[in-house]
Order: structure tokens, then C-alpha cells, then sequence
């Protein structure tokens, strides 16, 4: 990896902790100049506006979640147990706080303030992972390893509410445990046991 791609990624690693910290307006090119230990202008060199640095981190969280809930897909076949792997996924980053909190989950409380650009892939990251969970849900329905009381449409968004609520809860209360302990239970409406 050359020096210039190091850098880029370290100003995006670097921006979604401030993400996660305080939100879009929760920092600024020079916090992370700090943090990195680069000037501001090196920033503007590789995303010129902020903007364009939060489309970037946003784009490539999106992707990066396609891509782990494809590999989860192959290695888990069954719609219940993909379930609860992505309950562990969250549970261990909110534990370890190695991501205590979904940005994208983040930055939807920010989208009328958020630039365009911003707020597109915010959404695009929400009917991509509405879409996946509805369509594991219908297929463990149809299979009978979940009872759905409504369309799987509608059962994966309050799914996914419900994750994003109960990580704002774990957050709220200092308790990673608080995560877990509001999505077990998610399973058992499913008909389903942890």
C-alpha cells in the first residue's frame, strides 16, 4: 500500500471514531490533523470538503457491510442463525468497543442537516441492510424456523429499529450488556430460542 492510500485510510478510520463520538458536526479537519498528525491541507488533498470525506467513509461502510453479510451468508445458511450471528457481531463491537455504535445509525438522526451526497448513502446503507434482513426473515418463515407476525418487509425494519434502538440504549446507559440484553429477546418473538 503506497504512502498516500496509508494516509486516506487513516483520516477515514480516524473520522469514524469522531463520528461516533460526536456526530456529523462533531469535529472538524483540524481535530483530525491532530489525531492523524498531518496537516489540514493533506486532508483537503485527499477528500476536498468534508463532504466528500463523509461520502467516501459512508460508502465504504456500506460496502463493507455487503460484504461481511455475503460472507455470512455463505458460511451460515440458515435465515435463524444468520440472525443471531449479526447479534453477536454487534454484541462483541459494542463489548470491545471496537464499534460501539452503527454510523450510519448515527448519522440518520443527522440526515436533514447532513449534505446530499451524505444522506444518499446513509439511506442506501439502510434499504441495503432492510433488504437483507427481510429477505432472511422470509425465507426462515418459509422454511418454519421463524413465525413472522407481519409482511417480513415490515418484521426487518423493526428488527433493524430494535438493533439500532438498543445500541442507543447500551450507549445511554454505559452498559455494553444492555445491547444484548434488549435483542435476545427479539429472537423469542420469532418463535425461536436463543
Amino acid at each position: 500500500m503506497n504512502k498516500s492510500s496509508t494516509t486516506a485510510d487513516d483520516i477515514l478510520a480516524c473520522t469514524r471514531k469522531l463520528i461516533v463520538a460526536g456526530g456529523y458536526n462533531g469535529f472538524s479537519y483540524a481535530d483530525i490533523a491532530d489525531v492523524v498528525g498531518i496537516r489540514k491541507a493533506s486532508i483537503h488533498h485527499h477528500f476536498p470538503s468534508k463532504a466528500d470525506l463523509v461520502t467516501t467513509l459512508v460508502t465504504r461502510y456500506r460496502e463493507a457491510a455487503e460484504e461481511g453479510i455475503a460472507n455470512l451468508a455463505r458460511s451460515i445458511p440458515e435465515p435463524l442463525e444468520q440472525l443471531r450471528a449479526y447479534i453477536r457481531y454487534w454484541e462483541t463491537c459494542i463489548t470491545d468497543a471496537s464499534a460501539p455504535f452503527c454510523v450510519c445509525a448515527l448519522l440518520a438522526g443527522e440526515v436533514p442537516l447532513l449534505p446530499e451526497a451524505v444522506a444518499l448513502e446513509v439511506r442506501a446503507y439502510f434499504r441495503f441492510l432492510s433488504g437483507w434482513l427481510a429477505s432472511v426473515l422470509e425465507r426462515g418463515a418459509q422454511e418454519g424456523a421463524l413465525t413472522l407476525a407481519h409482511p417480513p418487509r415490515v418484521e426487518a425494519e423493526a428488527f433493524m429499529a430494535i438493533v439500532h434502538g438498543a445500541m442507543l440504549s447500551a450507549r445511554a446507559y454505559g452498559d455494553a450488556q444492555a445491547f444484548g440484553t434488549i435483542m435476545w429477546p427479539q429472537l423469542e418473538r420469532f418463535g425461536a430460542r436463543k
